[in-house]
């Protein structure tokens, strides 16, 4: 735990060195994050990750597929509703280290209000997902884990295109931590815990007409 290591710091002979070295290499790479803020095009899908600028590869079909068709169903659902607003990779989410373009965002509507046509750089959302491959998993389930819930992401889900299935973890506030809710296969049903009424088949997010049926279900109230 964090305060296990300050702890532990605290009790080191050299803490100031310590501390000093740390803040001369964050001190850096701030210059570096404003750099990236200055690069970075609306063509460009890059994120900001512990000083290093981490471009991203085309992914799959079948990444893309179930990237859109999860979309679909939660933003004609939210507009609907009008819970908040939703976006798809290319909305800069800006912690307090690093910057990330998730799969799939949400911000409830009180968050999402603040926004306007000029907004570039968001705060945490409330609701993540992140569409696994290969390239992406160690860092979905490392430094982004770890990070979305230190910064107050209440809901955070991992889902994986190959296996088709859904991971849904939770916030625990105390520890700012996330817990698993459960992984949840073709047959489940799986549902949101900060859209409120959001429940959908699993199937929907990897099959056409399932999709189709969810969506028409959602939007009717059924």
């Amino acid at each position: 735990m964090l305060t296990d290591f300050v702890a532990d710091l605290l009790d080191a002979p050299d803490a100031q060195l310590i501390i000093n070295r740390v803040q001369a290499v964050l001190d850096d790479e701030k210059k570096r994050r404003q750099e990236f803020y200055e690069w970075l095009q609306e063509d460009v899908k890059a994120e900001f990750i512990n000083g290093q600028i981490v471009m991203h590869s085309p992914v799959k079909r079948r990444h893309l597929r179930a990237s859109k068709r999860l979309f679909r169903l939660l933003q004609d659902y939210i507009e609907a509703k009008e819970l908040g607003e939703v976006d798809i990779e290319k909305a800069l989410v800006t912690l307090t280290r690093n910057d990330y373009e998730p799969d799939i965002c949400f911000w409830r509507k009180e968050v999402a209000d603040t926004f306007d046509d000029e907004t570039m750089q968001h705060p945490a959302p409330d609701f993540v997902v992140e569409i696994l491959s290969k390239g992406t998993a160690k860092r979905d389930r490392g430094i982004k884990f770890e990070d979305y819930a230190a910064h107050g992401v209440r809901e955070y889900w991992l889902v994986d295109p190959t296996r088709q299935t859904v991971e849904q973890f939770k916030l625990d506030e105390e520890f700012m931590a996330f817990d698993a809710v459960g992984n949840f296969h073709l047959h489940d049903t799986v549902t949101a815990l900060t859209i409120p009424g959001f429940a959908i088949p699993v199937r929907s997010i990897f099959e056409p007409e399932a999709n189709r049926k969810t969506l028409n279900q959602l939007l009717d109230g059924k």
